[in-house]
């Protein structure tokens, strides 16, 4: 396939300027040339590989950007991360070659969180499930939970997660939760208890992942973890697909029919796989941060970084300092 290379920036996210055209137009009116994403889909590393060299800023989405890549963007000064996520760049490796990284942390979390509550409630009243009888010709009046009566444990408490706690609140379950860091502040004010992942394990009704993806939260769901859970336990993961062993999570899901999960993240997107056989796990397309006033605050704050570049203006959300050295540490172990 030959694509043509033009413009300063290249654009791998995707949609862009689909919702709203403002950063498109906001590149376009600083006379900023640019090459959308001529996929409209995820780039693999193959293709970023062959794209990348003339450019100066990348608007990145999930893509991997690793070191390889970058050993082949000779010309490239910023790496402008559209979303929160920052396990598919090579920080450090960045650095080292004088590449600047931005992202927008706050701008996706309104609606991965919302949509952690939406699931939480479908999956308690059985919406999914009924709807697919339905349209199948039955009719069962299926028995649901109420939210105000779980326990629910929240693992990670950090920009996603505390508003995760914060809806809750409105419902008035006992919350448990769990973090690196613990904050005694917030949990007077919102009511949640800290504790350690295995009580989390074993005493949440709903449990929900809100980490970031490092060498340490990698898999952190597996047989060992399942198995601890209560049989009619439910699992979100709007996180990172690679927190959960899937075929492990298949297999809890076959053999404990009153278990069930809802996965808006994957190993490998999209998703084919034996978890989208089951009518106790419901499945979203990668679609937490998709709602058009997050999507297009994403957007338009990556653009507006890249306009900071070529202004040669102090970037408003650089990667914090702690990123780069845990990349570091994982690195090390």
């Amino acid at each position: 396939m030959s694509i043509s290379t033009t413009g300063r920036v290249l654009v791998t996210t995707h949609p862009f300027g689909e919702i709203d055209r403002d950063p498109i137009t906001l590149l376009e009116t600083e006379g900023i040339p640019f090459t959308p994403n001529p996929f409209r889909r995820r780039f693999t590393e193959e293709e970023l590989a062959a794209m990348i060299g003339p450019y100066e800023a990348l608007i990145a989405g999930t893509e991997p950007i690793t070191e390889a890549i970058l050993n082949k963007a000779e010309n490239l000064r910023l790496i402008a991360r559209v979303g929160i996520g920052l396990d598919s760049v090579a920080l450090n490796a960045a650095r080292r070659r004088g590449i600047a990284v931005t992202y927008t942390p706050s701008a996706p979390s309104p609606a991965v969180a919302e949509l952690t509550i939406g699931q939480m409630l479908a999956l308690l009243r059985k919406t999914v499930a009924v709807d697919h009888e339905i349209r199948d010709g039955a009719w069962h009046r299926r028995i649901g939970r109420r939210l105000a009566l779980m326990t629910v444990g929240i693992i990670g408490v950090g920009r996603i997660g505390r508003l995760v706690i914060g809806h809750l609140k409105g419902w008035s379950p006992r919350v448990l939760a769990n973090d690196l860091k613990r904050d005694p502040d917030f949990s007077k004010q919102s009511g949640c208890v800290w504790t350690d992942v295995d009580t989390i394990y074993r005493e949440a009704d709903i449990i929900s992942l809100h980490v970031p993806l490092t060498t340490r939260t990698r898999g952190m769901i597996g047989e060992r973890e399942l198995a601890m859970m209560k049989p009619d336990a439910i699992l979100i993961n709007t996180a990172r697909g690679e927190l959960i062993d899937e075929a492990a999570l298949a297999k809890t899901l076959r053999k404990r029919p009153a278990f069930s999960a809802a996965l808006d993240v994957f190993h490998e997107e999209p998703y084919f796989g034996e978890l989208a056989t089951l009518n106790n796990c419901v499945l979203s397309s990668h679609i937490g941060s998709t709602t058009r006033d997050c999507r297009l605050r994403m957007e338009l704050e990556a653009a507006q970084e890249v306009v900071r570049y070529f202004r040669k203006e102090p970037f408003a959300i650089p990667v914090p300092e702690e990123e780069y050295l845990n990349e570091s540490a994982e690195n090390s172990l």
